[in-house]
């Protein structure tokens, strides 16, 4: 069921990809375990239907075979049906934007998110995320190409009345921040084009830092009075300037200290401290995590937004915390519940 919220019933969602932490964790389980918690929604993540694949058919599909994603979630949107469960966006694509003119990339990107069309279509829901591109070979990418990408994406889009949810990845080359994110999509000026925002990502990005000892953002000359200062700015900036029905979904989780701190260096894996920080160490909301989290989802809600509320953590200590997925799902629940001030 929705929470209520100041007269207003907010929707709460959970990503199918925070959820399960063993095999037998199904595809439907975990559905089961959403549903049997309270949530009206699921996030349809792109690794749970290749995991689903996988049970359906006794291998997973190649990531670059639509047509057998294309049945898998089919069968998703059946047993997402089942259990009363809207499957609000399928998650998560990347390197979209940015790529040169008549680059093989940039070709390869516009069919990859034609695929991703096709699947969304066969699970029933309208809304693709879209994460800011995070590849080095794009750095010379100026706004307007990103810009320009995002525009002809969303009138392809437009055609079968799909919605793109533009979401600002703290480790990403050009759009780290909200406000990044938040140019772009008014320059480009559709209305199926909207954010996905994220607790952790702006938190996590602006005010938080997974390789210094305090966990903060430490630069030359910046006190701590001046990094809340200027958090509590940008709060107010995004509550003033961000039109609540731009914002399609927010994404919620926290981030962990972390103790030893991570090397300010790409790892082996290309990852950026903050990407690896975000793949693992993202708890829910009150639950072992310090980002100012509750400040930000404050900071949405006063611009007039009251749409999903979504349950988005990579938790590598849940299977520790937790002994089964409805436990967790439960307390996933509760944590968007204090969020709303219940």
């Amino acid at each position: 069921m929705p929470i209520e919220y100041q007269g207003a019933k907010v929707p709460t969602s959970f990503a199918s990809c925070s959820i399960g932490h063993k095999e037998s964790h199904t595809f439907p389980l975990k559905l089961k375990a959403i549903a049997d918690a309270g949530f009206d929604g699921i996030e349809l993540a792109m690794t749970d239907l290749l995991a689903y694949g996988k049970v359906l058919n006794g291998t997973a599909p190649a990531w670059e075979d639509f047509d057998a994603f294309v049945e898998i979630a089919k069968v998703a949107r059946e047993q997402a049906k089942q259990h009363n469960l809207t499957i609000i966006m399928l998650q998560s694509f990347a390197h979209l934007e940015g790529w040169p003119k008549g680059s093989k990339e940039r070709e390869t990107a516009f069919n990859r998110a034609r695929g991703y069309m096709r699947i969304m279509e066969a699970a029933g829901t309208d809304m693709l995320q879209i994460g800011s591109s995070d590849v080095p070979e794009i750095a010379a990418a100026s706004f307007d190409d990103l810009v320009g990408d995002l525009a002809e994406l969303a009138d392809i889009f437009a055609t079968k009345g799909f919605r793109i949810a533009y979401e600002n990845w703290c480790w990403a080359t050009h759009a780290p921040d909200w406000k990044d994110v938040w140019r772009i999509v008014e320059k480009v000026d559709r209305p199926n084009v909207g954010l996905c925002l994220d607790t952790c990502q702006s938190a996590g990005g602006e005010w938080a830092d997974p390789t210094t000892k305090s966990g903060l953002i430490e630069e030359e000359g910046l006190t701590r009075e001046a990094l809340e200062a200027r958090w509590r700015q940008s709060l107010e900036d995004l509550a003033r300037t961000v039109p609540g029905d731009k914002i399609y979904v927010l994404q919620v989780s926290d981030g962990y200290r972390m103790d030893p701190p991570l090397e300010n260096k790409v790892n082996e894996k290309g990852m950026r401290p903050r990407y690896q920080w975000s793949v693992d160490y993202r708890p829910l909301p009150f639950d072992g995590g310090y980002l100012p989290v509750t400040d930000f989802s404050d900071a949405v809600l006063k611009t007039g937004f009251r749409g999903w509320y979504s349950v988005e953590v990579f938790d590598s200590k849940a299977p520790q915390k937790y002994d089964d997925m409805g436990e967790f799902a439960k307390k996933a629940l509760s944590s968007l519940e204090k969020l709303l001030h219940k």
